[in-house]
């Protein structure tokens, strides 16, 4: 593929060609980044070029992701997903420019399906048969989603604790699921062992250098739809890392082709039950594993799979980590329906705790731009939302029981 030069480690920034490794570095086992030839795609990519294409999905970028073509590309329509400008959550915080990015209107309802659509279309590119995963929910849905049509079904393993409605997309979109009596990581660590004895593709998240490719193209629309007028900060949640280090990928991949002349500074927001990253850097050390408890089960990592980058992610950026309770994340939701009609799941919630949390510490002043990215829809995870939901008024089927409660609620 005359796009890319290769594969750079994360860790050791070691250089190895496209055909070397499948998923990591060869020296040192890092994960992986893919490597373009800028100059060359500096002549197939431009804002002229993106103005004048009508496709609105992940593949109007296609010239920049590790891809020949739209042979094997999912049927269905993902990315390009809309981003508000949100004006009574901003002045709520006492913000001006606060936007929000909405992936939870991706197919199977996350972010994560723009990782798992190109890696579904890599491994048919590629040859491969079968692909699987692990996850704690959202990246096997997604994958479960790209590959619902093919004759291989991919195979998910995913931990006890996934949520019911993560679990009714993978059995519906008809994977064969492995319900792992353990935590997400040793999921992750089973689903590797099993693609190296059967021979399947491994999509896991960071392992697979391709992940990151598919969640770079958020922060591509992020640079178009606000007319190519870079934010100040990016708050998005954060378990594995593989999110914030996709993100800021796209975002150097931009820059790197002259198509934007700043960056913005990505913004870590972890639960405060499970914050490796924070952690390591609030310590200037290594990654070390943690517990890995949270409501927000998307983001519950006990050891961060694509730590290194998303630490070199946060630093690159001259960015930081905050951390937010159980308690922050959950009242976001509700605070995100009222404020920005966006229903989101805990682990997308997080990201706007993050920024009130810093927005009242000063962090995040009156005229910066920040852009609040929600990782995953509120349907996925009902139960956390019904904790903070309230309960409905429960009346008879008379006027007379609706009028006693409209008097008492003062309702008008």
């Amino acid at each position: 593929m005359k796009k890319i030069e290769g594969f750079r480690c994360v860790t050791c920034a070691a250089e190895c060609g496209l055909t070397a490794t499948k998923y990591v570095c060869p020296r040192c086992s890092g994960n992986l980044s893919v490597v373009y030839d800028y100059k060359a795609l500096r002549r197939s990519i431009s804002r002229r070029s993106l103005k004048a294409d009508p496709e609105r999905s992940i593949w109007r970028y296609l010239p920049i992701l590790p891809l020949n073509g739209r042979t094997g590309t999912p049927p269905v329509h993902v990315g390009w997903t809309p981003l508000y400008r949100v004006r009574k959550l901003g002045a709520a915080l006492g913000l001006k420019n606060l936007y929000l990015k909405d992936d939870g209107r991706n197919p199977s309802a996350s972010f994560k399906d723009r990782a798992s659509a190109v890696v579904a279309a890599r491994a048919l590119e590629t040859g491969e048969k079968t692909v699987a995963g692990a996850s704690t929910g959202n990246a096997a849905a997604s994958l479960a989603c790209m590959m619902a049509d093919r004759a291989a079904k991919p195979v998910i393993f995913v931990p006890r604790t996934a949520p019911a409605a993560k679990l009714a997309q993978l059995l519906i979109y008809g994977a064969v699921v492995f319900s792992v009596d353990g935590t997400y990581d040793q999921a992750f660590d089973l689903c590797r062992q099993a693609c190296d004895e059967f021979g399947w593709y491994n999509r896991n998240t960071g392992y697979n250098p391709f992940t990151r490719e598919g969640k770079k193209t958020c922060a591509f629309e992020l640079c178009e739809q606000l007319g190519w007028k870079v934010p100040g900060f990016v708050f998005v949640s954060v378990g594995d890392g593989n999110i914030i280090s996709g993100l800021w990928k796209g975002f150097t991949d931009f820059h790197a082709l002259g198509l934007i002349d700043k960056l913005p500074r990505m913004i870590a927001v972890q639960a405060e039950g499970s914050a490796a990253i924070a952690l390591a850097l609030k310590n200037d050390g290594p990654i070390r594993p943690v517990e890995g408890r949270t409501v927000a089960d998307s983001i519950s990592v006990s050891l961060p799979r694509d730590g290194a980058a998303a630490v070199a992610a946060i630093k690159g950026s001259k960015g930081f980590a905050v951390t937010v309770s159980d308690r922050d994340i959950l009242a976001a939701i509700p605070a995100l329906a009222q404020g920005a009609n966006v229903f989101a799941e805990p682990a997308g919630a997080a990201a706007y705790a993050g920024l009130a949390k810093c927005a009242k510490a000063g962090k995040v002043r009156e005229d910066d731009s920040a852009v609040i990215v929600v990782t995953g829809s509120g349907l996925k995870d009902v139960a956390s939302a019904m904790k903070v939901a309230g309960r409905p008024h429960e009346v008879g089927t008379t006027m007379s029981s609706v009028r006693s409660l409209v008097a008492r609620e003062k309702i008008s």
